[in-house]
């Protein structure tokens, strides 16, 4: 059995003690009281989601069709209801949205439409992505690319200098987003030959896309249509993209090679616990509280804070608010000597 002892530099020593032990096995037993979903909660949160988000998107588009062009303003907003549908996805994903499986998969695959995500891909992708967190020998499924420092070391100059240019926050949060959700979500790129499952997801996606974008087409023509579409779209695919990035890249993440490597310890101290403001944590699903959503991937989304003030041992592991996540982003390189992330600038010393 696996005890933790909460180390120092992860935790507000005034409120829990470093010596507080957690074990990540008996705690993902106890995290099981907060599994089921409440249908008639999802069912609400579903509502006040889809609806208020095919509302704004239609009062801009009016707007900007009358020549308000103010109206772009709230296209962020916009963006943000859309960033909450990505979360339900997400949780129809995990199975964790809905009580049956079909019922979860069909809202999903619905949802995929309006956040151009076909799900069974993504689905599949993010499944990797759970069950090998933290597996330096297993990265690369539904991940933020990142090398260690020796590999870093080992590549030619080019190679080094086309990992940098992935690892800025331009590329990261601008140009990538608009790749991953405009590009490379139209086909089933990395699953091509695993079956006719992803090609059917990827285009049935691409094509009901298309359905519900006719209908603005319609009324307001291409220009208008695009001029909403595009920064709605991007404002949320960049926020999602950060959200994801401060959730597995942070000073003190938790990395191991496939021998040392245990999936309940990485869940627990390779993921984040980001703190937002209320307004923001609703928007975001409260997938902010990562550690817990990793330890037991099927909590609805909205019993996450309930989850977390039943174990408050849990609020100061790994937590950062908004302004020290955004300090993450110059983070670049797993040191396995310091076991920890370095930056660029700290891998160039001497030493390092």
């Amino acid at each position: 059995m696996t005890v933790i002892e909460l180390p120092k530099d992860r935790i507000d020593t005034s409120k829990v003690s470093a010596s507080t032990p957690i074990d990540p096995r008996k705690l993902a037993r106890d995290l099981q009281d907060f599994r089921d979903p409440k249908p008639l909660r999802s069912g609400w949160e579903l509502a006040i989601t889809l609806l208020p988000f095919l509302a704004l998107f239609a009062l801009i588009a009016i707007a900007v069709n009358a020549g308000i062009y103010l109206a772009l303003l709230a296209t962020p907003l916009a963006g943000l209801f859309l960033l909450r549908l990505f979360i339900i996805q997400h949780d129809c994903g995990h199975g964790s949205f809905l009580r049956k499986r079909g019922s979860n998969d069909w809202i999903g695959r619905a949802l995929g439409a309006l956040t151009l995500t076909p799900y069974d891909c993504w689905r599949h992708s993010h499944a990797l992505h759970h069950a090998a967190t933290g597996n330096l020998d297993k990265r690369g499924f539904g991940d933020v690319d990142m090398l260690t420092l020796r590999e870093y070391q080992d590549r030619t100059w080019l190679e080094r200098l086309s990992y940098r240019l992935y690892r800025h926050p331009l590329v990261l949060l601008g140009l990538g987003p608009a790749y991953l959700f405009l590009l490379r979500h139209r086909l089933p790129i990395g699953l091509m030959k695993e079956g006719a499952v992803y090609w059917i997801s990827a285009i049935g996606t691409n094509l009901l896309t298309a359905l519900i974008l006719a209908v603005p087409l319609y009324f307001f023509g291409f220009g208008v249509t695009a001029l909403v579409f595009f920064p709605v779209l991007l404002s949320a695919a960049s926020m999602g993209v950060w959200l994801f990035y401060v959730q597995h890249q942070f000073p003190e993440a938790h990395w191991d090679r496939s021998g040392d490597w245990s999936f309940h310890d990485a869940a627990l101290l390779g993921s984040s616990y980001l703190e937002l403001p209320p307004i923001l944590a609703w928007f975001t699903g409260y997938i902010g509280i990562h550690h817990i959503h990793h330890l037991v991937s099927r909590i609805p989304f909205y019993r996450l804070p309930e989850a977390l003030k039943a174990h408050p041992s849990l609020r100061d592991l790994n937590r950062f608010n908004a302004l020290q996540a955004c300090g993450t982003l110059s983070l670049a390189l797993w040191d396995e000597d310091r076991r920890g992330m370095v930056t660029f600038r700290e891998a160039a010393r001497p030493g390092a």
